[in-house]
């Protein structure tokens, strides 16, 4: 069963939580700065392997020293839902082992 829209309300709520997270254009946005591209390139490797392990997948995109995410939920019809919340609280958590801001 797929997960069920969040509330606009509810979105602006927890991304108070997410400090640098957006809610943009119907998506949780966010952009990380890096050292240089090889830190990037290695964020981008760690979120892949997240993502497989949830099964929920962002846009992910490498720049020279950044990486960016916009999430949402396919299966919602594009909507916010829970897991896009879990999906960014683990980039979160994985964000200061490779130094980003």
């Amino acid at each position: 069963m797929p997960a069920g829209p969040l509330p606009h309300e509810e979105i602006e709520d927890r991304l108070r939580e997410l400090p640098g997270w957006a809610f943009e254009a119907d998506r949780l946005t966010r952009t990380y700065r890096l050292a240089g591209h090889f830190a990037a390139a290695a964020m981008v490797v760690h979120i892949a392997r997240v993502q497989e392990e949830l099964n929920h997948h962002s846009d992910l995109t490498l720049g020279y020293d950044s990486v960016s995410l916009s999430v949402h939920t396919h299966d919602a019809g594009g909507a916010v839902t829970e897991r896009d919340f879990a999906l960014a609280a683990h980039v979160e958590a994985l964000a200061d082992a490779h130094g980003a801001s």
